[in-house]
């Protein structure tokens, strides 16, 4: 890997970082963030930028130097819909929006790699693709993003992606071959049953303890009936019935995710479920309606694309600072649409430090260590000047 005595920029870093965090937007209304990024890369040196791709997503192009590949480099826009409990000075100023994922982050982190590999055009082998991507928080902006010709126009050889991650210390990167993260599917239930007065249940059909039932029934799935080689995790996240303490409603509605990584295992998952629904509902006595939404595909990371994030990560944070991730298994992460179609590399580097980066993601206290921006801004050039 070329050398890069490039100079971290430190205070720009922690700049971009704080100004995202302090306005976060939801997914796909990243408007006011894609209007920042594009006023900050304008005028860097860069050969061509493309804006509203996959509605608000950005594509801003560099040729370098030398001969090499077209290699994407990828970060993520849109905060979530909650609400900021931290009291710091870059809060966010959006009632129920927030960057709890590291987004803010990877967002600064990709800015300032842009602007910084700009200045080192002579020393870029081929072709850098910056993708400032919206909606990744569930509705699929990487795949927006691609049918919006975001892989074309250059062909695009190869892709990288960073995840912020509260699990590992500051100043680590970690990295894994082949499955890295989860697919994420989604599943409701809904259970018809007969209301009634909560002291006279044998006059009603009672959807709730149908529901109850099947909340424990469907452990069984990964417990009982996939091998304990093929991680499954199948979890009702709600559960709503009835309005009041004494009244035995009529139905009762369950929402839940499926996390896989073997596609066969996937593909089962329908039929498993709904047999287990099916057999709760007709012991009860309930009638049942089931849908199942196939949602983002397993990430898989490519052997050979893993090894530049390796060789840079060592020059980077150190060999005992490189390591296996091995319990965030079951996250989803849309970047698996490009990792379908191109070779790809996803990594995390972490954030946890003595004071911050503790929360995980998606809480509503998460905050990073923010030295961790200095190590994804080297990986991120180090990874565009590698060949």
């Amino acid at each position: 890997m070329p050398h890069h005595p490039l100079a971290v920029p430190r205070d720009e870093l922690i700049r971009y970082r704080r100004h995202f965090h302090a306005h976060p937007e939801l997914s796909l209304e990243e408007f006011e963030t894609a209007a920042f990024i594009v006023r900050e890369l304008s005028g860097s040196g860069l050969d061509a930028l493309r804006t509203e791709v996959g509605k608000t997503g950005i594509l801003a192009t560099l040729h370098g130097g030398k001969p090499g590949p077209v290699t994407l480099l990828r970060a993520d826009m849109d905060g979530l819909p909650v609400s900021e409990l931290n009291e710091v000075e870059y809060r966010s100023t959006r009632e129920r929006a927030m960057h709890a994922c590291g987004h803010d982050g990877h967002m600064a982190i990709l800015l300032s790699a842009a602007r910084a590999l700009a200045t080192r055009r002579a020393d870029v082998p081929g072709t850098i693709v910056f993708c400032f991507q919206p909606g990744e928080e569930g509705l699929a902006g990487n795949r927006l993003m691609i049918e919006d010709g975001a892989l074309e126009s250059p062909h695009v050889d190869r892709t990288f992606a960073l995840h912020l991650y509260s699990g590992l210390e500051a100043g680590r990167v970690g990295i894994r071959d082949g499955p890295f993260f989860a697919a994420s599917d989604r599943f409701t239930i809904v259970l018809t049953g007969k209301g009634g007065h909560g002291a006279m249940p044998q006059a009603a059909i009672d959807p709730i303890v149908g529901a109850a039932q099947l909340v424990n029934a469907l452990q069984t799935l990964s417990s009982r009936e996939i091998a304990p080689k093929d991680p499954v995790v199948v979890t009702v996240g709600s559960l709503h019935a009835g309005t009041t303490f004494n009244v035995i409603p009529d139905r009762a509605e369950l929402n839940g995710t499926v996390r896989t990584f073997d596609d066969v295992v996937r593909r089962s998952m329908p039929e498993r479920i709904e047999r287990i629904v099916g057999g709760v509902c007709e012991a009860m006595r309930l009638h049942y309606e089931f849908e199942y939404g196939w949602g983002y595909p397993p990430t898989v990371n490519d052997a050979a694309t893993n090894d530049v994030v390796r060789e840079v990560a060592r020059a980077v944070a150190g060999d005992a600072n490189v390591v296996d991730p091995h319990d965030i298994l079951m996250w989803s992460e849309d970047m698996a649409y490009m990792q379908h179609q191109r070779p790809g590399a996803y990594f995390v580097v972490g954030v946890r430090g003595p004071e911050k980066g503790i929360e995980p993601q998606h809480s509503p206290r998460y905050d990073i260590d923010e030295s961790a921006l200095a190590v994804g801004f080297e990986m991120m050039v180090g990874i565009g000047l590698h060949g």
